[in-house]
């Protein structure tokens, strides 16, 4: 029923909002607190099974430098062991008279092999100026 105004018989129509805006107010500042604490950081969706992309068959021909680096500070193209200042001028030479479309890099890193020593070796590449580097994967073994 509503609420009488005054000490007359009149009924009072309108909404009593006073309620409605301090819930909203509580409401507003809840969220304001608890959304900065829910971000911290990007979110990633990691893949649990990884599809392997097709491989290139690039990769595997004799005219294609890949640059084997097994552990900390070993870089080898083929069976040959090169420093990284050495590193650099040996593919810009293997890289001589190919267009610019087959001018790609491939990079085999083990395991136990630290992000900068990679990086390291993706500087000086670039350095000769060779924009595309393949990163090469083992394919993922199919379950039987």
């Amino acid at each position: 029923m509503a609420a009488k105004v005054g000490g007359t018989d009149e009924y009072n129509s309108e909404i009593n909002v006073t309620p409605m805006v301090d819930v909203m107010l509580v409401l507003l500042i809840i969220f304001m607190i608890v959304t900065p604490l829910l971000q911290q950081g990007v979110t990633v969706n990691f893949p649990r099974e990884m599809i392997a992309p097709k491989e290139d068959p690039e990769i595997v021909k004799d005219t294609s430098v890949v640059v084997a680096i097994p552990s900390d500070d070993q870089f080898y193209i083929g069976k040959e062991n090169y420093p990284l200042d050495l590193l650099g001028e040996t593919i810009k030479s293997r890289m001589e008279g190919k267009p610019p479309n087959k001018r790609i890099v491939y990079i085999k890193s083990g395991i136990d092999v630290s992000y900068g020593t990679v990086v390291q070796a993706i500087d000086t590449i670039r350095k000769q100026d060779i924009d595309k580097i393949g990163l090469v994967a083992d394919k993922k073994k199919e379950k039987k």
